[in-house]
């Protein structure tokens, strides 16, 4: 039979049906996208999420541990180090600064191995008595110190005047204690002055080994934190249906793992707390021991009694009040200082359970696979925009967080070295500025007087200057471009050039030449007043007159750009518009009215509110101009911001007043553009 011959098409009338080999469609291969693939990889997605959530949550609440056992060692190291020069300048000051008994003081104080004491005379500039390896032989004390040693001396000479200032200004703002590390931290230089009579006679310096070992936190906790709660999670997944359900089940489990490992934290934080007060008690206690059978065995002044406590001091030999005189530890102050480590820790983990959680279900919610299939798809555009976001985020978005979270924390120029979980102050800043309203009184000749610093006088002053400025540049500003709008006006290119050129010429240097122009003496405005018989003005000692002076030179500044709107706007209104209005005799202020003021809305709603902003922010022109003067009457907000954190030096409460500015801003632009639906405008 030839092969040729053609087949009838299945359809055919008669035809056999073919049997298919095939497999049936309704047999859904494994390996095929599904219902169960689909339900697989929900699975995964929060399984993936946990473990990604709960193990970097975890390793990081292990280090976070591990730095706060490796402080509280440094810690440790530094108070038992202050106790043992404290203590040995206690016993120096009682044998009188110099002779035989500062020697014998200094051979039986005991020393921890590597360790050297010295004792500085300022008289005679001598060396009274050292245990330091190089003073030894032909250099052994008591000697006159050398050329080389000159820094010794310079160091008790900065202690001496540091005691002084602090005396005579009756506060403690110099450090009478210095601490210096040397060889690379390897060892630490402490020096404290000796007193004798009230008077700084000299010095003593003790050098110890500063290498400091805190406890390693076991990772075990961290495991069983980890493994427990995914495995659980891992059985749930598979027995639950609703994705939701899923999640919610690994969201507690996260919060189980993670407060597991927080309780085991703040139990090691307390343990370390605990063993830092007991190392330095028994250090002071050993030292007391030691310095009283000094004391006898030696004939020094007993007088005033000795009081070990105090030697756990600061850098201003101020006692820390941690332990009693005898050197016991201070249960109350113990607790207290455990609630607040605690609080710190809470703080901090509580911040990374947030995140945490922000993760976990930003993973299996199926948010992050859905972001990446976007980026996938779209990865062209993507790179283009990619640098711009990069810019965004480190010159924008990550300094206006930083800014936000400063204003819920103490920050100054004194404790700038501190972290902000030790400044947290919660909402103690917004309070002070928002909640005191005494912005006036009355004094006793019955005048009202203004509190200048007060937020909601700045406020109504800068509301004030916001709305004159505004009204100002947008008369003139329209008044200008209605002239220049004129049919065949001679010049116009030349007057449009004269007119833009105060906005073209720097903000900054006009406003200096504004100020000059009202200077009192040198003036030219009063050197006009002068030319028609009048008396100069102090302009800058009024509120009213140096307000005057803000206003016209930002008056100057601001009518350009409303011109130039106003202009654009009107040069696109039809022609034909106006014609058909004169036949229907409407005359010039019908025209405007009816014309002219609705065509230039779209133009002129968003302008007013950009002129707002930026007016509202003027920082220049009255920093520049009347730099407040007089008495702080004529700050607005932002520069009053400027003024808390960069003369006044409180950062956090600075940052908290612009977090304020931002809000107003923020709530004056959604209103005003929920009002003029400006943005909507056809």
């Amino acid at each position: 039979m030839s092969q040729n011959v053609p087949q009838q098409p299945p359809s055919a009338a008669g035809a056999p049906t073919p049997v298919s080999t095939a497999p049936s469609s309704s047999v859904k291969d494994p390996s095929t996208p599904g219902p169960s693939g689909r339900a697989g990889g929900y699975r995964g997605r929060v399984l993936v999420g946990l473990a990604l959530a709960l193990g970097v949550s975890l390793f990081l609440a292990h280090g976070l541990l591990a730095r706060a056992n490796q402080e509280r060692a440094a810690e440790r190291e530094q108070r038992t180090a202050t106790v043992s020069l404290l203590g040995l300048a206690d016993l120096v000051q009682r044998a009188g600064g110099t002779g035989d008994g500062v020697k014998a003081v200094v051979a039986g104080w005991p020393g921890v191995p590597g360790s050297s004491v010295r004792v500085i005379a300022f008289s005679g500039i001598k060396l009274e008595a050292s245990t330091f390896p190089d003073d030894t032989g032909d250099k052994a004390a008591p000697r006159r110190l050398s050329r080389e040693e000159k820094p010794l001396y310079d160091r008790g000479q900065r202690l001496r005047a540091a005691v002084e200032t602090n005396r005579e200004e009756g506060s403690a703002r110099k450090a009478e204690v210095e601490s210096e590390l040397l060889d690379n931290g390897a060892s630490r230089l402490l020096s404290a002055p000796v007193e004798v009579d009230g008077q700084v006679v000299g010095s003593v310096e003790s050098l110890t080994p500063a290498v400091v070992k805190g406890e390693t936190p076991s990772w075990t906790p961290v495991l069983l934190a980890f493994l427990l709660p995914l495995a659980a999670c891992a059985a749930a997944v598979f027995a639950l249906s609703r994705q939701g359900v899923r999640v919610a089940v690994a969201a507690a489990l996260f919060l189980a793992g993670l407060g597991g490992y927080t309780v085991y934290s703040l139990r090691a934080l307390d343990a370390e707390l605990r063993q830092t007060e007991d190392a330095v008690s028994a250090e002071l206690r050993t030292r007391g021991e030691k310095a009283q059978a000094l004391i006898t065995a030696n004939n020094l002044n007993a007088e005033p009694a000795l009081k070990p406590g105090a030697w756990d001091a600061d850098a201003m030999r101020r006692p820390l009040g941690k332990l009693t005189e005898s050197g016991a530890p201070d249960e109350a102050k113990l607790s207290a200082a455990g609630a607040q480590v605690r609080g710190n820790a809470s703080k901090a983990l509580g911040a990374l359970g947030v995140v945490g959680l922000a993760v976990l279900l930003f993973i299996g919610l199926g948010a992050l696979h859905r972001a990446v299939a976007t980026a996938v798809e779209h990865r062209q555009a993507y790179a283009y925009i990619l640098p711009a976001m990069v810019g965004m985020v480190v010159l924008v978005f990550f300094p206006f967080a930083y800014g936000i979270t400063l204003s819920f924390t103490d920050a100054n120029l004194y404790n700038s070295s501190q972290p902000l979980s030790e400044l947290w102050v919660g909402f103690r800043n917004y309070v002070d500025i928002l909640g005191d309203f005494s912005f006036a009184k009355t004094a006793a000749d019955g005048s009202l007087v203004f509190n200048y610093l007060n937020f909601y006088y700045t406020l109504l002053f800068t509301i004030v200057w916001t709305v004159t400025n505004v009204t100002i540049g947008v008369t003139v500003g329209l008044l200008l471009a209605l002239a220049l709008n004129v049919p065949n006006l001679r010049m116009r290119p030349v007057y449009r050039v004269l007119l833009i050129l105060p906005w073209a010429m720097p903000n900054y240097i006009t406003a200096l030449i504004w100020k000059g122009m009202f200077h009192q003496q040198f003036g030219v405005v009063n050197h006009v007043i002068r030319m028609f018989g009048g008396d100069g003005l102090a302009w800058f000692d009024s509120p009213l007159t140096s307000f005057f002076t803000a206003l016209a030179t930002n008056g100057w500044l601001s009518f350009p750009f409303m011109m130039v709107v106003s202009l654009g706007a009107l040069q696109s209104i039809p022609g034909e518009l106006y014609e058909a209005a004169r036949v229907d005799g409407a005359n010039r202020w019908q025209q405007f009215t009816a014309i002219t003021l609705p065509a230039l809305k779209p133009a002129l709603v968003p302008a007013v509110i950009l002129s707002v902003v930026w007016t509202f922010n003027m920082f220049n022109i009255i920093f520049l101009v009347t730099g407040g003067d007089p008495g702080g009457s004529t700050e607005i907000l932002v520069t009053q911001a400027y003024k808390f954190a960069f003369e006044r030096y409180r950062h956090g409460y600075a940052a908290a007043y612009s977090t304020v500015i931002f809000g107003i801003l923020l709530l004056y632009s959604m209103v005003q553009n929920r009002m003029s639906r400006a943005t909507e405008a056809a």
